[in-house]
């Protein structure tokens, strides 16, 4: 199958070996590929007042809904177009009020029933695949992942029944299954979470750990741009991976290079996951989430696992078992982390980083990915709690081997040199803060473009300081 799409994009289906995206034209670093408006989208309730519920603007002096007063918007324009989806909550916030406590991903799912009961056309988000088109994979789900699914159905029922009506339980489980696999998160430039989204034309793009594009939102819009060249082949010539990587769920491989008589068109891949990790790391993370093994080249030859793992050099060599044993510690304390989040005090979320960075810089060097997650969860506290200088120490340890370890174009690292120059500015360190924030922009140029609000507000901030 073969679908044109706008400006030298296709989709293509192999038969037994999935779909995607590729490329029929060349492009540059920093080239905008495509944009996808949202199909429907959330703002998380902790953004409320500090962003549009409509178009996600950041800014002072919004305006709330009369009825909830819940909701705040950029004027009445955008409070008239939020209406429909609006409404789905207005009058059950009031009626609930505490108790209403649905879960982002209800809250997405209630608006996309709401969508496809007003507009059951095709959308111009959905221009490439559409949204019931969606993979769900409802046969590898375990039985946590079904229990997880029947909750989230019974608060769709209890919190959206007055306006919603509800397809049989069977039709929601593979739609809760859908947005699970393939809902966006939307994040600001400190990759601060926004609220959640659907991109259908986005949610096309396999999945790759050494990405050519990257994606990024502007509003409730996702901007696809390139982070290294995409060049179609010559005629009578070949390029490519040995194997290529997978779209959420779906095994694909791509032929082995050979001659050719044909153009042949490289396929587009984004990241579905954080790349800081090692393979083994990552590909569990793929398999849990998105029911496949990545067989990318990073994946395959697992070249930079060793410095992501990197051990301390000691007169005494730490032994195989024990590097196996502090690895498995840090995965574990890693989960109990993000566990503790829910429920512990900023304090004792603390004293875990502390604790646990202590314990395994007995075997693992500091610029190990064990580490650096363990410091940057202490530099999210100490950011939380107004400890500046506390942050700032963190984040010091934490770029040079973020650099390393992310592509060249990561918005991790965009957001980290972010973060430090914010953090050198408040503290009236302004050399390091401006060369600290140009080396945000300079990835953000690529990654946002140059037109970008967050660009522009940050070339605001380098002026006026």
């Amino acid at each position: 199958m073969r679908a044109e799409g706008d400006g030298g994009l296709e989709r293509f289906s192999s038969p037994g070996k999935g779909r995607g995206l590729r490329a029929l034209r060349p492009f540059q670093v920093g080239d905008l590929l495509f944009s996808c408006p949202a199909y429907a989208f959330v703002l998380t309730v902790n953004e409320r007042g500090n962003h549009c519920e409509h178009c996600f603007a950041r800014k002072e002096g919004l305006s709330k809904c009369g009825r909830c007063k819940q909701a705040f918007y950029c004027n009445a324009e955008c409070q008239k177009e939020d209406w429909p989806m609006h409404k789905l909550e207005c009058s059950p916030m009031v009626v609930f009020g505490e108790n209403w406590n649905p879960s982002e991903t209800v809250r997405l799912t209630a608006r996309i029933l709401a969508k496809q009961k007003s507009r059951p056309e095709r959308t111009p988000s959905e221009k490439l695949l559409a949204v019931k088109e969606f993979e769900s994979h409802l046969d590898k789900l375990d039985n946590e992942k079904k229990d997880l699914i029947q909750s989230d159905i019974s608060a769709l029922h209890r919190f959206y029944s007055k306006h919603l009506e509800f397809p049989d339980n069977k039709s929601l489980v593979t739609l809760f299954a859908q947005v699970n696999c393939n809902g966006f998160t939307v994040e600001d430039e400190e990759l601060s979470h926004l609220g959640s989204a659907i991109f259908p034309d986005v949610a096309l793009m396999n999945h790759s750990c050494c990405p050519n594009v990257i994606v990024t939102y502007k509003g409730t819009l996702a901007e696809v741009r390139a982070v290294q060249a995409i060049s179609p082949g010559e005629e009578g010539t070949t390029t490519g991976v040995r194997r290529a990587t997978h779209r959420k769920g779906t095994e694909r491989a791509d032929p082995q290079p050979i001659a050719t008589s044909t153009l042949w068109a490289p396929q587009v891949f984004t990241s579905y996951i954080d790349l800081l990790y090692p393979t083994e790391d990552r590909n569990d993370r793929l398999k849990d989430s998105y029911f496949f093994t990545c067989e990318c080249q990073e994946c395959t030859t697992k070249d930079k696992d060793k410095a992501k793992v990197k051990i301390r050099k000691l007169n005494d060599p730490p032994k195989a078992d024990t590097v196996r044993d502090m690895v498995r510690y840090a995965r574990n304390v890693i989960e109990e982390f993000r566990r503790a989040k829910h429920y512990k005090s900023p304090s004792e979320l603390l004293e875990i980083c502390e604790l646990s960075q202590e314990k395994m810089s007995t075997v693992f060097e500091d610029s190990n990915v064990y580490m650096l997650h363990m410091m940057y969860q202490a530099m999210g506290v100490c950011l939380y709690v107004q400890d500046w200088e506390g942050a700032l120490r963190y984040g010091q340890k934490i770029i040079k081997p973020y650099s390393k370890h992310y592509p060249l174009y990561s918005l991790n690292v965009a957001s980290m040199w972010l973060k430090l120059g914010r953090l050198y500015m408040g503290l009236e360190n302004r050399a390091a803060g401006e060369k600290a924030l140009r080396k945000a922009l300079a990835i953000m140029e690529v990654a946002h473009g140059k037109d970008h609000p967050y660009v522009s507000e940050i070339k605001q901030e380098i002026e006026r300081r």
